[in-house]
């Protein structure tokens, strides 16, 4: 038997789980954990087929309907099992449940990741075909996203993630396709590209854009300089060496995005002294994420634990959430999952604090109107008011849109006690 353990974790009261087991021989097991399914899609504009991995929330179910946050990563045969560890992880209390899809870049990943066209680096020729991010980003938007949303539950809300010319290629993003993703996650990302050309064409974009609801995470990796030690971060914008043209880069960027803080973009910077370019990308996945994702983390958690605060408080945290949510994603959202909601009111039920009961299973049943869980719940809560009309109502909707007949059996047994006219 493989036991797979999922949580939710709701300010540190409330513990979901969910354990699905599947019979298998043992002798069978090849692994402990599987990340991602492959997938592919033939790209006219690159001319060529392109492999991407997708993984998907265990909490999907094809028969409810719901779609979810996607996540496109770039060199995704190699981060996707980071992006899926660190969203299982947080995801709930931290970030949302979504979608994660990685592109490959196994094959021309210069070519496609890096912004503009090169013949020498650093004083050396760079023969490389290279500068065709343009094109890479055209095959994302016109095909690439479009297949993702026909063929996978997925909504609008993207997050971009890349590491080194992919982190180019996420800020290149940012800068010229605004309207495509709403976070980016730039890890390392080369920005001593072309002199610097990104910078520079970033400059009175930035001053200009209207980036609200949107997020950007860079970081930068504590080898500053491959041959001087006493190279540090407080001084390292004072030395002029090539060595240094990497990290110079992405501080000057990061402070060019300081300069423009008024453009309603969400921006964090974050230094790992004790990384390399080649271990940055785990702190940053979890880290950034966290980052662009910080307005999805509940709040007046207090408010909501606490046996004293009304009705009428609860019911404005709720709507205030769910309004946050909305604008944020862009489309109406649960303020908070089915199981927290139908627990919360039992948790009242049994306190007896009918009303708040009530309103927690009222707002189950707004935001999943077609899950049978909620209104079994929202019977239970019928019954112990004594109301076995309503909780026979909810028995049966519940019955019409599962099948199952242990509630058929609730009923009989209601109907059994009901007193007699």
């Amino acid at each position: 038997m493989i036991l797979k353990l999922r949580f939710w974790l709701f300010a540190g009261l409330f513990l979901f789980f969910q354990l699905i087991g599947n019979a298998q021989p043992v002798r069978t097991v090849q692994f402990l954990k599987k990340v991602g399914t492959t997938d592919s899609i033939f790209s006219p504009t690159l001319n060529e087929s392109r492999e991407i991995y997708i993984q998907i929330p265990e909490s999907y179910d094809s028969d409810k309907n719901r779609k979810y946050p996607v996540v496109f990563i770039l060199d995704g045969e190699v981060f996707l099992p980071t992006v899926s560890d660190v969203h299982d992880y947080y995801s709930g209390g931290f970030m949302p449940e979504m979608v994660l899809v990685g592109i490959s870049n196994a094959n021309n990943r210069i070519r496609d990741l890096t912004t503009s066209t090169i013949k020498t680096k650093y004083g050396m020729p760079f023969n490389e075909k290279n500068g065709e991010a343009e094109n890479f980003i055209r095959f994302i938007e016109k095909e690439l996203i479009s297949y993702v949303e026909n063929k996978y539950p997925v909504t609008s809300y993207r997050t971009l993630i890349g590491h080194s010319y992919g982190g180019l290629f996420t800020i290149y993003s940012l800068i010229h396709h605004p309207n495509l993703f709403a976070n980016y996650l730039a890890i390392d990302p080369s920005m001593d590209w072309d002199d610097q050309k990104l910078t520079k064409e970033a400059k009175g974009l930035l001053a200009t854009q209207n980036y609200k609801n949107k997020a950007l995470f860079i970081s930068l990796s504590g080898q500053l300089h491959m041959q001087n030690p006493m190279i540090t971060i407080d001084n390292v914008m004072q030395d002029s060496s090539d060595f240094t043209v990497f990290p110079r880069s992405n501080i000057a960027f990061s402070h060019l995005l300081e300069q423009n803080a008024t453009n309603g973009l969400a921006f964090k910077w974050k230094f790992y002294p004790n990384d390399l370019h080649g271990t940055i990308p785990f702190p940053s996945i979890m880290d950034g994420l966290i980052s662009v994702f910080e307005w999805f983390q509940m709040e007046n958690t207090d408010r909501i634990n606490s046996f004293d605060t009304p009705k009428e408080e609860l019911l404005n945290i709720v709507r205030y959430r769910a309004k946050k949510l909305e604008d944020h994603f862009g489309y109406i959202a649960p303020p908070y999952p089915e199981e927290l909601l139908t627990m919360s009111g039992y948790m009242n039920m049994d306190m007896q604090q009918a009303e708040k009961a009530k309103m927690y299973f009222d707002f189950a049943l707004e935001y999943y109107p077609e899950n049978a869980n909620v209104y079994g719940s929202m019977a239970d809560y019928f019954e112990a008011q004594g109301d076995s009309v309503n909780a026979i109502k909810n028995l049966n909707k519940a019955f019409q849109l599962s099948g199952n007949n242990d509630y058929l059996k609730k009923i009989e047994r209601l109907k059994k006690n009901a007193p007699k006219e």
